[in-house]
């Protein structure tokens, strides 16, 4: 049994059963990647994929236990790797993010700023998308922080920690009836045409709830998943816009009203997640206390001790987080 067995496996699964595509993204050749399947299953005396011909169709029981142990031993190869690294080059390196476009775009670039003031020789690597490829990405290996809001029930895999809450506010054009009154109501937000985030995406499932809590339904006309597509669609009047409330800025933003709606729509919490098992470098714990400043070295290291994520969410409970 070799290691590249193993990670031909892992690969070939990550690839949704595409040999050929699997074998484009390791730089081999794709007879070389089924060959080798086909050594480790003779081996093992199990098969670890079923066949159509040619074709894997799926992975079978057996399959599905051996790849969860090789992914186990290929993320302790990734450890012992980046022992290494933080003992020969403690300054250099790579950090993976995978977030939002929201986090993206207006939480990180001061953290980052600082982080490669610090660390001018790690690269960094930013993966922008929805909550399930977030969470695919960090939970494959493909990045190391995972940092969201919505879908954390995907985040199984992962020690999530609380970074901070935030709210929404609602934005208008200037001289919209909504800019004037006193205080909104869901009510009143439910007369105008929405624009607002895709399902899933930067805490829209606080809007749907507060709807339904009131037992309305929202006229959501036009969905992104960027803010400034929403904020552009708001100034030509599509709708009324209901965005994070960090993503309004008062200068670039100075035609749009923004009204505070957290007495609409209850805060979302963002968190920042590593795989389990992970060895964490130095700087990986510098990025994580920059993002989130209570998150000490010896905080995240408790709660990487901890057995469940309900042991990890007791350990912050008496924290009050900062408010973005």
């Amino acid at each position: 049994m070799k290691l590249q067995q193993l990670r031909y496996i892992v690969e070939v699964l990550n690839h949704n059963l595409n040999v050929s595509s699997t074998a484009e993204s390791l730089f081999t050749s794709q007879p070389g990647i089924s060959k080798q399947v086909r050594m480790l299953e003779d081996e093992l005396g199990v098969q670890i994929f079923a066949r159509s011909g040619k074709h894997l169709t799926q992975v079978t029981p057996a399959g599905e236990e051996v790849i969860a142990i090789a992914n186990q031993i290929l993320a302790q190869v990734d450890a012992i790797k980046a022992v290494a690294a933080e003992y020969n080059q403690p300054e250099q390196g790579r950090l993976s993010i995978a977030t939002t476009h929201t986090q993206a775009r207006y939480v990180l670039p001061t953290v980052i700023t600082a982080f490669k003031q610090r660390y001018p020789k790690v690269t960094l690597h930013m993966h922008q998308g929805s909550p399930e490829h977030i969470s695919e990405a960090t939970a494959k290996g493909r990045a190391d922080f995972a940092i969201a809001t919505e879908a954390l029930h995907l985040y199984q895999d992962l020690v999530m920690l609380p970074c901070y809450h935030w709210n929404r506010s609602i934005i208008v054009p200037r001289g919209h009836p909504l800019a004037s009154a006193a205080k909104i109501t869901i009510a009143d937000l439910a007369k105008h045409p929405i624009v607002t985030y895709v399902h899933g995406f930067t805490g829209r499932s606080e809007l749907d709830k507060a709807f339904n809590r009131a037992g309305l339904k929202p006229n959501v006309v036009f969905t992104a998943t960027d803010a400034d597509v929403i904020k552009t669609y708001v100034k030509m009047g599509l709708g009324v816009g209901v965005i994070a409330t960090m993503a309004y800025d008062q200068v670039s933003d100075a035609d749009l009203v923004a009204i505070p709606a957290e007495h609409l729509f209850a805060a979302s919490t963002t968190k920042i997640g590593f795989r389990k098992g992970s060895f964490l470098r130095s700087y990986m714990y510098d990025f994580i206390e920059g993002f989130a400043p209570h998150l000490t070295r010896s905080r995240v290291e408790q709660a990487m001790a901890c057995r469940t994520q309900d042991d990890v969410d007791a350990l912050f409970k008496g924290i009050d987080l900062p408010l973005w």
